[in-house]
């Protein structure tokens, strides 16, 4: 199958591309910057420049496939405060995909979140979805890739094998520069490690290796209109990762009171005190997916994440 890729020199992109390969696909990945050209050409894939931004581009690389896997967002933008511009320009893009495969039968597959799904119970690939919400007026927050991914699912009904593989809001391994190394440079600059409360939020998290397959599953036999979830650990308890960075770095572990969140943790005060697990049993019932890399805490235990070359950096690497 000849798969175009966005997203390709990303975190869970450049795990996706080598998987690929190695199952037989060929790849042609959108580029945006020299960096990513060169980083997609060592592994295997076929450059093809261009951004989100660049429609045109986007349109040809989708034309000449027999199957999209949609990873590319503007991190950048929406980390600096206009998530609507992040998440409109993901719509766009998506739109674009559905103009190009509709009628084909041929496989689209982007990835969206599970976190917020069903806050307090473990959500299930059938909780998201409702009538007319493709319809609603998008909203700022994760609610707007919410409502891209139910666009995604809609064009099944234009004869594309459309699929949204919600993923983890940890999807962990060495190089990761998501929400646990922000945890961990939050824990080195207070000295403390905190949790929320009690520490009882707990998140859904999945390997980066682990994940990589689901996305191959997905762009090779998901049926049309599939809600997968990226979920190897239903749900990890804040506390217990507070107490695995307090190990490594050597700093008491506390409980932050709920009201003095936002001032200990910033913007990821939300996301910790968050109780949002979920699972991936059908997911796994449907293609077959089955994790088998270490889990959040053992890989924290591995010590990768706190060596001085694991500090967060700005950039996503998107």
């Amino acid at each position: 199958m000849r798969v175009f890729v966005t997203g390709g020199s990303g975190w869970i992109g450049s795990a996706v591309v080598p998987e690929l390969i190695a199952a037989g696909h060929q790849v042609t990945a959108l580029a945006r910057s020299d960096a990513a050209a060169a980083a997609l050409g060592a592994a295997g894939a076929q450059v093809h420049r261009g951004d989100l931004d660049d429609l045109d581009a986007v349109r040809r690389g989708a034309d000449a496939s027999d199957g999209v896997i949609h990873l590319a967002f503007k991190h950048d933008l929406a980390f600096s405060g206009d998530f609507g511009g992040a998440a409109e320009a993901d719509r766009r893009a998506i739109e674009t995909f559905g103009d190009v495969l509709a009628g084909s039968d041929r496989p689209l597959v982007i990835a969206s979140g599970v976190l917020g799904l069903a806050p307090g119970r473990v959500g299930t690939e059938r909780d998201g979805h409702g009538p007319g919400r493709n319809a609603a007026p998008l909203a700022e927050g994760p609610n707007l890739r919410l409502a891209n991914a139910e666009l995604t699912l809609s064009f099944a009904s234009r004869g594309i094998r459309s699929s949204v593989v919600r993923l983890a809001p940890t999807v962990h391994g060495d190089g990761d520069t998501g929400f646990v190394p922000v945890l961990i440079g939050i824990a080195r600059t207070k000295g403390v490690a905190g949790y929320v409360g009690t520490g009882s939020s707990r998140w859904p998290a999945v390997h980066r290796f682990d994940a990589a397959p689901l996305f191959r599953l997905a762009v090779e036999k998901a049926p049309a209109g599939s809600t997968l979830h990226g979920v190897a650990e239903e749900g990890v308890a804040t506390r217990d990762i507070a107490e695995a960075i307090g190990r490594h770095l050597k700093v008491p572990v506390v409980a932050v009171p709920p009201e003095e969140a936002a001032g200990h943790f910033m913007w990821l005060a939300d996301f910790v005190a968050t109780d949002s697990p979920a699972s991936s049993e059908a997911t796994r019932e449907l293609l077959g997916w089955q994790p088998t890399h270490p889990g959040l805490i053992d890989d924290l235990d591995q010590g990768h994440y706190f060596g001085a070359a694991a500090m967060p950096s700005s950039s996503t690497g998107s």
